[in-house]
């Protein structure tokens, strides 16, 4: 059974600071902002953590300003029909930025330099010449002419190989579902591997850029660091998680792995040997939060007065053209006939409609349908009814 409601002003809940212009793009007078208001439309989030929270049931969307979703109990807001966005690619440069500085900092190990340096504040005049004394055991190793392997070539991996080909680095690249539209942005000197072993065998230089997964978790292990070339570097910028650190710390000692970058330090990983760790700041920059920032607030406004849907992690996208004529937004399970039976129920009051559009996602699938004729306030409650009363719906709204 759902709940089908007439919107008129919406209310957004933000459960971090949010940057200025992911909030101006929700017009004064047609949605109400605020960190303290009680059941909101919408939520626009960053790292709060979201798993112990109940949800009102006025509660339609969620926007997380960032790529990742960990911190929002995805399947919990599927069941109840709220549609949850993240903003890929807003946040790519800034990322991307951060994996190449790390890449050419790491080879030339600059970290250690730098931190070997320090030490040396209290000598005075000796200062010089310690440094020439000292700095042999920081020689490194040029990128250029090196193999970098990139897992994963959406938003961000694919800046990367791109700008890694740049630094005339050959570059081979381990994606088996990339979009179109990246393969058209992706440089055409980017090799591709059939298989991640291949890739694994191959590369000088290792970043990953995947989503953690159930088959993603742990994927860098005892036995993916057997197929790898000794001394091999790798970056992680996208979750602690993908390495079994156990494993990382072993393939560490004994050089198999020559350093590990990562953003996501703890406990364990600060006392591996040659691990460089900085503190959760691939995308912390302004202009990536601005971004990251926009993009959420713009989805969130669309589809609270569209239906529209984009960059959803849980329902499938669905656009139709707002000409303004009232609509019916439905998710709903997917299973057959439940289009019948809304154009049904909507027909059934001598409503005719004008345009509609259907997509699936698993087990789930989004209907908007679009009525040629006005809905006056008389019929909606028998509307309801009838949307009600469908088996297999799990929310419905007016627009």
């Amino acid at each position: 059974m759902s709940t089908i409601t007439l919107d008129t002003v919406k209310k957004i809940k933000t459960l971090n600071n949010i940057a200025e212009g992911g909030l101006n793009v929700f017009q004064k007078d047609t949605f109400m902002v605020d960190n303290d208001c009680e059941n909101p439309d919408a939520i626009m989030v960053r790292s709060f953590n979201m798993h112990s929270m109940e949800f009102g049931h006025q509660l339609k969307a969620i926007a997380r300003a960032g790529a990742g979703v960990n911190n929002i109990p995805v399947d919990k807001c599927t069941e109840q029909g709220i549609v949850v966005f993240n903003t890929p690619g807003a946040n790519a440069n800034a990322v991307k930025e951060m994996v190449l500085t790390s890449l050419m900092a790491s080879s030339r190990n600059l970290f250690a330099g730098v931190s070997w340096t320090k030490t040396l504040e209290a000598e005075g005049e000796q200062v010089p010449q310690l440094v020439e004394a000292g700095k042999k055991q920081f020689a490194g190793k040029e990128i250029k002419g090196k193999t970098l392997g990139v897992i994963g070539l959406g938003a961000i991996g694919a800046l990367v190989a791109n700008d890694a080909i740049a630094l005339d680095m050959d570059v081979i690249g381990f994606d088996p579902f990339i979009s179109v539209d990246t393969a058209w942005n992706l440089s055409r000197n980017v090799q591709r591997a059939l298989t991640i072993e291949e890739l694994f065998a191959s590369a000088d230089y290792i970043t990953v850029h995947t989503p953690l997964t159930d088959d993603t978790r742990g994927m860098f292990n005892q036995a993916t660091f057997s197929m790898m070339k000794p001394g091999v570097h790798i970056l992680n910028f996208s979750r602690g998680e993908l390495v079994n650190e156990t494993d990382m710390e072993a393939a560490l000692e004994s050089g198999i792995v020559g350093q590990y970058i990562t953003d996501f330090p703890n406990e364990n990983v600060l006392k591996m040997k040659n691990t460089v760790c900085t503190p959760h700041i691939g995308a912390s920059t302004k202009e990536s939060e601005e971004n990251c920032a926009i993009m959420a607030g713009r989805q969130i406004r669309d589809f609270l007065q569209t239906g529209n849907i984009k960059n959803s992690v849980n329902f499938p996208n669905a656009c139709l053209p707002y000409t303004g004529k009232q609509r019916v937004a439905a998710f709903h399970q997917n299973v057959p006939g439940m289009v019948g039976k809304l154009t049904s129920a909507i027909s059934s009051y001598d409503l005719n409609i004008a345009d509609m559009v259907n997509r699936s996602r698993g087990d789930y699938a989004y209907t908007m349908i679009d009525i040629d004729t006005n809905v006056t306030n008389n019929i909606i409650p028998h509307l309801e009814g009838k949307i009600n009363l469908i088996e297999g719906m799990i929310t419905a709204r007016f627009i």
